[in-house]
């Protein structure tokens, strides 16, 4: 084997409820506009055809329960709290009925997005990377084994920031649902072990500022949170 010439990063990994062992995160991949109230609220049109995607890098995850620096670049820093679905085998051109089995697990996320960069880069028909693309810019809590998490669709998807409540949906608003998108994002791409999928946030994303405590819940998922400090 080749020697580095320079360490290579940490594996990024997430803790799975009952399991000592930790989950490898190879790709994050994040749908865009995946709530009715939500693409309101953005000023813009829901696409019901197909779900629409974008990624994060895995140098993105961050462990719930921690604290962020304020990121540089932005004036204008939001939540997403969005519903995260880990694969633990492949799934390749499958049909919707076919796609749950490969999910692994299940588990409440943090979307964080420098909005204002988002939004200038939307308005140039622009990539959105420097909005959502950036160190610890995907905050998970601990996972759930799918067999363990009753099937989706009623339950509440909730997000606070300082006790107050900001989010406040179901998971049965999602237009695109999980089996939807597994079988859409199939036909692009050899999904397998490690990928993670953030299914989108509901309505009601708004800024924090440092000192602000952010925490989010789905029912019978653990629970994800985050403090933000001062900028770095």
């Amino acid at each position: 084997m080749n020697a580095y010439l320079f360490p290579p990063a940490p594996q990024p990994t997430l803790a799975v409820k009952g399991e000592e062992a930790a989950y490898p995160v190879r790709r994050i991949f994040c749908v865009g506009r995946n709530y009715a109230a939500h693409a309101a609220e953005m000023g813009v049109a829901v696409d019901r055809e197909a779900p629409f995607y974008f990624t994060k890098s895995p140098h993105a995850v961050m462990e719930s329960g921690g604290a962020m620096p304020y990121p540089p670049g932005t004036e204008n820093f939001h939540f997403e709290m969005e519903l995260v679905v880990a694969l633990g085998g492949p799934a390749f051109r499958v049909s919707a009925d076919q796609a749950m089995s490969a999910v692994y697990a299940f588990g409440c996320g943090l979307d964080m997005t420098r909005r204002d960069l988002q939004l200038k880069a939307r308005e140039k028909q622009r990539p959105w990377d420097l909005g959502k693309d950036f160190e610890q810019s995907a905050v998970l809590a601990p996972m759930t084994r799918a067999a363990e998490v009753a099937a989706l669709g009623s339950q509440r998807i909730w997000l606070t920031v300082n006790g107050e409540t900001k989010q406040d949906a179901h998971l049965s608003d999602l237009i695109h649902s999980v089996p939807e998108i597994i079988a859409d994002l199939s036909k692009f791409y050899h999904l397998d072990a490690g990928d993670i999928i953030m299914t989108g946030t509901p309505a009601g994303v708004g800024p924090v500022q440092p000192g602000d405590v952010i925490e989010g819940g789905i029912d019978g998922l653990e629970n994800v949170s985050l403090s933000i400090g001062e900028p770095a």
